[in-house]
């Protein structure tokens, strides 16, 4: 699977997630409805958070994914920085000739 379309996967499901979540709320909190059916009302707002959280949980894998190629960059940056210095102070200086 292309990079390009595993990140849009991801922010779908983030999404989804976060949607999800903020309706299991709503339900539980402020919809008198749920309330008006007793148990199940409960069951059906619990469902919706949990599923919420469930597809919220790859938010912390796309994250941790930026943050490691980040990471993998700043030292590719750093190793060329160091090998570029280190050409530079390795080659010898030659006189002009008098």
């Amino acid at each position: 699977m292309p990079e390009q379309t595993l990140i849009k996967l991801l922010k779908v499901s983030i999404a989804v997630g976060l949607s999800l979540l903020a309706l299991g709320i709503y339900l539980h909190n402020f919809s008198h409805y749920m309330e008006s059916l007793g148990v199940t009302g409960i069951i059906i707002s619990a469902v919706c958070i949990a599923f919420g959280l469930i597809f919220s949980l790859p938010t912390k894998m796309y994250l941790t994914f930026l943050l490691v190629k980040r990471e993998a960059d700043l030292q590719m940056n750093e190793k060329e920085k160091q090998l570029t210095s280190q050409e530079k102070t390795s080659q010898p200086v030659s006189n002009p000739p008098e």
